[in-house]
């Protein structure tokens, strides 16, 4: 009896089992069948394109929405729609990809659907993110703009400020190409920047490049219109700032007056073979650059003023990158403890946040006549770089 009782339920529940798999098929089959039916109809519906672009399928809601910045993704002309399975599709071309030859067409690419939560720009994303979410592929590039120094000056900060612009990518280290990589070649450095999409910018820092001499004439012969910012801040304080990072990784440091001074103390001979001192000699390197450069092609950002008013020197440096003004004074908050602006929101984190333990460090005490001999030495080649600059920073 019970044997019997036990062949009945297999027997129920290998039939349930095979109408769950029929419906499965069928319903899959009516999905495909449907599918197919409104890809052809796409297709006959399409006006011809070039012969250099393909036809990509993106789900898009009804109404257009506008990208992160406040620009309309939707294209100017109007372009083919059709319904499959409800959903409204529109048809747009593609761009050849980089290497594709006049003349000859690229390998066709397969119509693809993009679901409708990749058309969300409501969270503020940027624009890259979104065209990557409808399936369009960055492409690494050269960069077009190089912060290359100085040191200790405020780049990094610089750098974070300014990549919160959606059309700004950035590479995240320092690649150091130009003073210790070049001969690794032009390919070597493209694969080290970020993918970007038509009409970003896509940029590097590496402080070292400002006073590394063949740097000037690398950069241009990789591309003579490359942009250049430079950040610089009193060189008596950019040394001492040096000093205290190099201080930080080694504790058993020397004073900075007994490095600072032949003699090691205050009444000696400044000691230019120190980096941390002959890197403040700003003019010196800077005459190499506008050798390679015109002056139009560089930009001065004053350290001093990046962390007074970050807002207007970053505003300066999206004027000369020829950007929108989308990053201002909504994007950033002044942090009492460090003594140092952090922001509200970056590319990687919405909420408020700074920069990193090492930036605002306290500074040790340095002798007040060390500091005075300092400012004296630096005070014709500080002259020297105003006129160079035509732009007076007014260090003591």
């Amino acid at each position: 009896m019970q044997h019997r009782q036990l062949n009945r339920t297999i027997a129920i529940a290998t039939g349930l089992l095979m109408c769950a798999v029929y419906v499965l098929y069928t319903f899959h089959a009516c999905l495909l069948s449907g599918l197919h039916r409104s890809l052809r109809q796409v297709s006959g519906q399409a006006t011809n394109p070039s012969p250099h672009t393909n036809v990509r399928v993106l789900h898009q809601s009804p109404s257009a929405q506008p990208a992160a910045g406040g620009t309309t993704l939707a294209p100017t002309t109007q372009l083919p729609h059709v319904r499959i399975l409800g959903s409204l599709v529109r048809i747009v071309p593609l761009t050849v990809e980089d290497g594709a030859t006049a003349g000859k067409r690229p390998p066709a690419a397969p119509l693809r659907l993009v679901s409708p939560a990749a058309t969300n720009t409501t969270d503020g994303s940027p624009k890259y993110r979104f065209l990557r979410q409808q399936g369009l592929r960055p492409s690494r590039h050269l960069p077009d703009a190089l912060i290359i120094g100085v040191k200790k000056s405020g780049t990094r900060a610089l750098l974070e400020f300014v990549r919160l612009h959606p059309d700004v990518r950035a590479a995240g280290c320092e690649v150091h190409f130009f003073d210790r990589h070049y001969a690794k070649g032009l390919a070597w450095y493209r694969h080290h920047m970020p993918p970007t999409i038509e009409g970003q910018i896509t940029m590097e820092k590496t402080p070292s490049y400002f006073i590394t001499r063949e740097a000037p004439r690398r950069v241009r012969h990789m591309n003579p219109a490359t942009r250049l910012l430079v950040v610089v801040r009193d060189p008596v304080t950019r040394a001492i700032s040096d000093y205290t990072q190099a201080r930080s990784k080694k504790r058993d440091m020397k004073r900075f007056e007994e490095l600072a001074f032949t003699n090691g103390s205050a009444g000696g001979v400044v000691d230019t073979s120190w980096g941390p001192v002959r890197i403040g000699v700003y003019a010196r390197y800077l005459e190499r650059w506008l050798e390679h450069f015109p002056p139009a092609q560089l930009l001065f950002v004053s350290g001093e003023r990046l962390i007074a008013d970050p807002a207007v020197e970053i505003g300066r440096v999206q004027d000369f990158l020829g950007l929108k003004r989308v990053v201002n004074e909504k994007h950033f908050y002044f942090n009492s403890t460090k003594g140092f602006p952090c922001l509200l929101k970056s590319e990687e984190r919405s909420s408020p946040h700074c920069l990193g333990k090492t930036k605002g460090r306290n500074h040790p005490h340095i002798d007040g006549a060390a500091i005075d001999r300092l400012r004296e030495f630096y005070r014709p080649f500080n002259q020297k770089f105003y006129h160079l600059t035509g732009i007076n920073f007014g260090w003591p």
